[in-house]
């Protein structure tokens, strides 16, 4: 079995070295590494800043993402020349990105916070040293990086931005989105197989819908019920980030007698639910970041809250089912915890068995003492639907030529989401081809 996933695993990035995607596309508004270094810089992220050589370490780091930077900046151009740039609508989302770290100041800069809050047991000495070396890096080598990318993006790289969404108007774009079909999904499928599948899977899921539709006693089609639902200010009832994250963990807590009856085999890593950044919060979906090998550090469960009292709680049961546990927390960390794998499977990430186990649990909710309110219930096939959005939009996107703004319209005609979150979600597609086809897919 590991000699299998190893061939497969070495097989895959070996395919996508033939592409250009990663090389020159190498900065998006939600995938890319620059966005990983500003939660790490965080202060309160996987980076650990506990000792001196912690310090030390993450300021190598931050010379070798300077180095980076600069080269992404070098290879975003090269893309200009060859036809590989993002899509406009995209660009802007990530210009916002970079003003934010080209113009603050120093002060209250995302990647001077680590050096804000040093541990207790630092001497003045160690202190003073380490805020040098900083200022030395920050000032003369980081922080202009992020003005020169700034200055490009919002210039010639944003005058370059194409009109159209897919990939498919990429040179070898056809090709590519075929080869993260089967990264993705572990299959064959074609793409337009895939798009009948998903047509037929949201018919399927509407009809469901339709039957809480009429359990609550609304009057009116199930698309009025969908704007129903993502304005019901009933459904916003907080108004503080706090209140939310407390919100998840009593879900959390009403699960727990349920958890114990179900699942025999739970992890040691601990688990915590955190609001995501603010610097990549309007471009961010939930998501779940895992714990260390070692468990010393939590997994987390990221929610993006760009509006406390705009936030609709609706699917949030399901949505902790599946980021969280028994979710991704569970499937990701027992396998790290499993002491029968080989090291190199302990942090592999497939995502057709990673998602397609967390769609699953998903439906184990009335098992765990939850969608006792048929509006979580609903919000549950929210979820299931918009999985099966996916699977209609990615391959419109990326191989029938689709444009993002009817891949906007079809979702709203379908599900109840907001309206800002299913833009956020079709650029997050435009920006990953084939990865939205994992979750209901997979050998």
């Amino acid at each position: 079995m590991s000699l299998a996933v190893l061939n497969w695993d070495c097989t895959m990035n070996l395919s996508q070295l033939e592409y250009k995607k990663d090389i020159l596309l190498p900065i998006d508004q939600m995938w890319t590494v620059n966005l990983r270094m500003g939660q790490l810089a965080s202060g309160t992220s996987a980076q650990p800043f506990a000792t001196v050589t912690d310090y030390n370490n993450w300021l190598q780091r931050l010379q070798g993402y300077t180095e980076w930077l600069q080269s992404a900046e070098k290879r975003m151009k090269e893309g200009i020349r060859e036809g590989y740039v993002l899509p406009k609508s995209l660009i802007v989302k990530v210009i916002p990105q970079f003003e934010v770290l080209a113009n603050t100041s120093l002060e209250n800069h995302l990647f001077n916070s680590p050096f804000k809050q040093f541990p207790t047991t630092f001497s003045e000495e160690e202190k003073n040293n380490i805020k040098e070396k900083s200022m030395v890096v920050l000032q003369e080598k980081l922080i202009p990086a992020f003005t020169a990318l700034y200055t490009f993006l919002k210039s010639d790289y944003l005058e370059a931005g194409r009109e159209t969404s897919g990939f498919s108007d990429l040179p070898n774009g056809i090709s590519y989105y075929q080869h993260a079909i089967k990264n993705y999904t572990t299959t064959e499928m074609s793409a337009d197989e895939i798009h009948t599948l998903g047509l037929k899977e949201v018919a399927r899921i509407l009809s469901e819908m339709e039957k809480v539709k009429q359990q609550v006693g609304f009057e009116g089609t199930l698309k009025d019920f969908f704007d129903f639902v993502r304005n019901n200010k009933e459904l916003m009832p907080y108004t503080t980030p706090a209140e939310i994250i407390a919100n998840f963990n009593t879900i959390h807590e009403k699960m727990k007698p349920q958890l114990d009856k179900l699942f025999g085999n739970k992890p040691k890593t601990p688990f915590v639910v955190k609001q995501t950044e603010k610097f990549r919060e309007a471009s961010a979906s939930a998501e779940y970041n895992p714990g260390s090998l070692d468990g010393t550090r939590p997994g987390v469960f990221y929610t993006p809250i760009p509006n406390a009292s705009k936030y609709n709680v609706f699917s949030d049961e399901a949505l902790f089912l599946h980021e969280a546990i028994p979710g991704h927390h569970y499937q990701i960390s027992l396998t790290q915890e499993n002491e029968n794998l080989p090291d190199f499977r302990k942090t592999l990430w497939y995502s057709a068995y990673g998602e397609g186990w967390a769609l699953y649990t998903e439906n184990l909710g009335k098992e765990l003492g939850l969608y006792e309110d048929p509006y979580q219930y609903f919000g549950m096939l929210g979820m299931e639907m918009h999985r099966a959005i996916r699977l209609v939009v990615d391959t419109g996107i990326h191989a029938k030529g689709w444009s993002r703004e009817k891949a906007i319209q079809y979702s709203l005609d379908n599900e109840a989401e907001s309206e800002a979150s299913i833009i956020s979600e079709i650029e997050r597609y435009m920006a990953n081809p084939g990865q939205a086809l994992s979750y209901k897919m997979g050998n």
